[in-house]
């Protein structure tokens, strides 16, 4: 494993919520750039953020060194506090009882940082980051061109 991380920075976007939706990803290593998107035709905010993450952990070829940084609490906090372990550990469901969202990309999302040494990032949103905009612009145009119809 590299001493140097792989860097992957995620936004997901939706227009409603639910509603259309896309992500953008974006991994950087040893000055190299390679841009991920996609999206559904309805899903919600987090979701995107989710498969943001997941996409970009996806495209790696073996186990790698990551720093993932993102403006979503919801997956920040959701892996450095540990709630999706919880989650797992209880049947997918929160300390109220209350099913947790996302199972299927929670689990998924797990799964990659068991093979991965992923350390998780939050940045505030919006605020001039260049890589957090080029994220958002491409989880935008996902989740516009996801919102046409055919």
């Amino acid at each position: 494993m590299s001493e140097e991380p792989v860097m992957i920075y995620s936004d997901g976007a939706c227009k409603g919520n639910p509603g259309p939706g896309g992500y953008g990803t974006i991994l950087v290593y040893k000055g190299r750039e390679r841009e991920l998107s996609g999206g559904e035709k309805m899903t919600t905010n987090n979701r995107m953020e989710l498969c943001g993450a997941i996409a970009g952990l996806k495209a790696l070829r073996y186990p790698c060194k990551v720093e993932l940084v993102s403006d979503s609490k919801y997956l920040v906090d959701g892996m450095t506090k540990n709630w999706a372990k919880s989650w797992r550990a209880r049947g997918w469901k929160k300390s109220d009882g209350k099913p947790a969202l996302n199972p299927d990309l929670w689990e998924e999302l797990l799964a990659l940082c068991a093979v991965h040494q992923v350390q998780f990032r939050w940045i505030k949103g919006h605020a001039g980051h260049p890589y957090n905009e080029r994220c958002d612009r491409l989880a935008v145009a996902e989740a516009e061109k996801n919102g046409t119809s055919d």
